[in-house]
């Protein structure tokens, strides 16, 4: 099953059976060493058999065997005893380096890999004998398969929630454990708080035998003896296990105050370096998570709580977050470092948003009946939820950014939250918390379930490159978290509708006049038409494609697992093509409909899909069915995949409304701008006295970055013309957009004096710098 992929150019595998055996709950209780940059601890998951297996029986005959047909081996567990347990002395509050890794008998035997040799402990096992079998091949054991990679795995072994006091009210006796964990999992809504607190203490019950467990590049492999079918497999097991310092999943820097810090950095591999678990999107779960760390640190979670440290013993406190609305593992997140919460200098009741209130049309979304998503507390079902136009919130950061969190970023997250509910209705989430993040983050924003992270880069400037930002991560809430992919191929589904919609969203929060919306939004289309352009000129044609597995988008094997298709391609971090054609697509079908239309049928399908996985052709069949025949003009499902989402290049309806459309007000203004920096470059440097002067507009920041645009396809100007462009707009102290576009100019044209503001790009900006430092650098003398 040990699969050597070439990140350069091979899909990432989604190894996970999850048609045999789903997890329904993890519960994480973890230390974080800054010293040894580890987290180590343990994730005990809570399992109930899939839908697949048990209609099938589990009839396939799949092994985890590699291409190659070799033949996975196991660690021969010690013999199988129940530990006599006084379980009310269960407890998670330990001491920060109170844990263990190897417990009393055990010795580590992981290697620098992650992987374990089995040859000496496999006692008689061979591999013939325990082919890795993920259903059920009648005589052979059940085997688990997890996503893991850059682990060192410990021990694994089944829990004995029987021996939980007050446990025997979920069953009739005799207590059997999967039975248990059954009716645990299977507990209504209405009683979410105490199956909350029955997954922790379940969570600290004893091990009641030890499972075996091995791990390759890509996957840990559990299976026990004797256990042949998922039904028959430990509903609830504990892996001890710890990150390693050069693992993928998170990130070991230090903040912009120079203090330690970690974080999920949105990796291409997930989570499966934080924890093990099945990534699939299918696998949807929920989870509880308690994180020791020093005292002198906050940790940041995704969680519906807002935690408090709770103080364990001197100079160590513990963090607790749970979340009950069903996720894919790859959204929890966290964060730990020395994080100040920012407050506003002065509580002001003119602070954009703080007293806003929208027309009944605007804010009423509810809709009747019944959520179609599985069973979970849902805030589109509390009526007092649907009208909060402005969730709780806090925003963290490094204590050196204070001022430019309260001057930027504090006004600007009621504003959006408010602006995002006038569009879309009920907030997914009940609660937000925002971090500025290392400077190290390799983007301008992240969203996760109740928490989102910002670059530092947004701060600077003026408000409108926070703004957007902000608004496409809050667009993030519904489309890609609440709202998500069933096949992760189709990226346009979450980051083309956050695109789309932060522009809507931006615009009411600026409350802006529906022409002056309209100029903005036609201004960024113009922007990102030259960055499409751009994309398309310069990217392997196989990587355009939006739907790329085509009419078997959404398909897995019979076990469950699959690949994303150039998930490894390093060549995908930076590209945006999912993010522009999936924009463009809704910005056409919008401007077809009208946005009444458009917008209406948008909040339909969020309350019809939320707490759901999707595929395009689920929102293209709906939207379709749900307006006026007239309206269609010969729209289609199967045209639309053909023109925009199964073909590479520029759209052909695209392209015709580009050829076809004229320059919005905005960017005439610029074009007019643009005439005059050409007419100062061309003029000598002794010029006749009466030669009048050039008077300059005062332009919007994206006004400012299509300016730099043009001017940098200007084959030479002068550093005469370049220190006066510099002075006129106070190019360094704008936002990091226009601020990479200056970088461009001054390196194209060696201008010397300004190479201190790519100095200070390069190391501040890294998410906008990454792409383009190798040319920077190449350039400098």
């Amino acid at each position: 099953m040990d699969m050597k992929l070439d990140p350069s150019r091979d899909d990432l595998p989604l190894l996970a059976n999850t048609s045999h055996i789903l997890v329904k709950h993890y519960v994480l209780d973890l230390d974080v060493d800054f010293e040894s940059q580890v987290i180590e601890g343990t994730i005990v998951l809570f399992f109930e058999p899939g839908n697949r297996f048990e209609k099938e029986g589990g009839s396939t005959e799949e092994t985890c065997q590699s291409e190659a047909n070799e033949a996975c081996k196991f660690r021969m567990p010690e013999p199988c005893h129940i530990p006599v347990t006084d379980t009310r002395t269960f407890s998670s509050k330990v001491g920060c380096h109170d844990f263990v890794i190897c417990g009393k008998g055990e010795k580590d035997t992981s290697g620098k890999d992650g992987n374990h040799d089995n040859r000496e402990q496999a006692s008689g096992i061979s591999s013939s004998e325990y082919c890795c079998d993920t259903g059920n091949a009648g005589s052979e054991d059940f085997l688990l398969v997890l996503d893991c990679c850059d682990l060192s795995v410990v021990k694994v072994e089944e829990v004995d929630v029987a021996a939980v006091p007050g446990i025997e009210k979920f069953t009739r006796p005799p207590k059997l454990r999967n039975q248990i964990v059954r009716e645990l999992v299977a507990l209504p809504a209405d009683r979410w708080r105490e199956q909350l607190d029955c997954y922790a203490r379940c969570s600290q019950a004893p091990g009641c035998g030890e499972l075996l467990f091995d791990t390759d590049t890509w996957s840990l492999q559990i299976r026990k003896t004797g256990a042949q079918t998922a039904t028959d497999f430990p509903h609830a097991i504990r892996i001890r296990y710890r990150t390693k310092p050069q693992g993928r999943s998170v990130t070991w820097t230090s903040d912009q105050s120079g203090r330690p810090c970690v974080y999920t950095m949105g990796s291409p591999i997930n989570n499966r370096a934080l924890f093990p678990c099945q990534e699939p999107p299918v696998a949807m779960s929920t989870w509880q998570a308690t994180v020791r760390a020093a005292a002198s640190f906050v940790v940041l979670m995704s969680g519906e709580n807002s935690a408090k440290p709770t103080q364990l013993r001197e100079g160590c406190s513990s963090w607790h977050y749970y979340v009950t609305m069903p996720m894919p593992a790859s959204t929890f997140t966290i964060a730990v470092g020395s994080w100040t919460e920012m407050k506003p200098e002065t509580c002001s009741s003119n602070d954009l948003a703080t007293e806003r209130s929208f027309s009944p049309s605007e804010a009423d979304f509810r809709y009747a009946g019944i959520c179609g998503h599985m069973e979970y507390p849902c805030r589109f079902q509390n009526a007092s939820a649907t009208t909060q136009e402005i969730i709780p919130h806090r925003v963290f950061a490094p204590l050196c950014l204070q001022g430019a969190c309260q001057e930027t970023l504090l006004p600007l997250v009621p504003a959006c939250l408010a602006a995002a509910h006038s569009v879309l209705g009920t907030h997914p989430f009940s609660r937000l918390d925002v971090l500025i993040v290392p400077a190290n983050f390799p983007s301008l924003g992240m969203a996760s379930p109740h928490i989102i992270f910002l670059s530092q880069s947004t701060l600077p400037g003026r408000s409108h490159l926070c703004g957007t930002r902000l608004c496409h991560e809050i667009a993030h809430a519904w489309f890609g978290l609440a709202l998500g992919a069933r096949d992760w191929t189709e990226e346009w589904l979450s980051e083309g509708f956050a695109t789309h919609l932060e522009d809507v969203f931006w615009a009411r929060a600026q409350q802006l006049a529906p022409h002056e919306a309209q100029e903005q939004q036609e201004l960024r289309a113009g922007l990102r038409w030259r960055r499409l352009q751009d994309e398309v000129q310069n990217s392997p044609k196989e990587m355009q494609v939006l739907r790329p597995n085509k009419e078997k988008t959404g398909h897995v094997s019979d076990s469950g697992s699959s690949v994303i298709k150039h998930g490894l391609n390093p060549e995908k971090v930076f590209m945006q093509v999912h993010y522009l054609k999936g924009y463009f697509l809704l910005r056409f079908l919008a401007q077809r409909l009208g946005d009444d239309t458009y917008f209406s049928f948008l909040r339909k399908f969020v309350h019809t899909y939320h707490g759901q996985l999707i595929l395009s052709q689920d929102f293209l069949q709906m939207l379709l069915e749900n307006i006026p025949e007239e309206k269609r003009l010969e729209l289609s499902v199967e045209n639309i995949f053909r023109d925009w989402l199964e073909s590479s290049g520029i759209p052909q309806p695209l392209q015709r409304e580009r050829q076809a459309g004229a320059e919005c007000g905005l960017a005439r203004q610029v074009s007019a701008e643009v005439a005059k920096w050409v007419r100062v470059n061309r003029r000598p440097r002794k010029r006749k006295r009466r030669e009048t002067e050039e008077v300059f507009e005062e332009l919007l920041p994206d006004q400012l970055v299509l300016l730099l645009e043009h001017l940098l396809e200007q084959k030479t100007l002068s550093p005469r013309t370049l220190q006066s462009l510099e002075r006129t707009y106070r190019l360094p102290e704008q936002d990091a957009e226009v601020r990479h576009r200056w970088c461009e100019l001054v390196v194209k044209h060696r201008h010397t004096g300004a190479y201190r503001h790519v100095e200070r790009f390069l190391q501040e900006d890294q998410e906008r710098s990454q792409r383009d430092s190798f040319s920077y650098i190449s350039s400098l003398p």
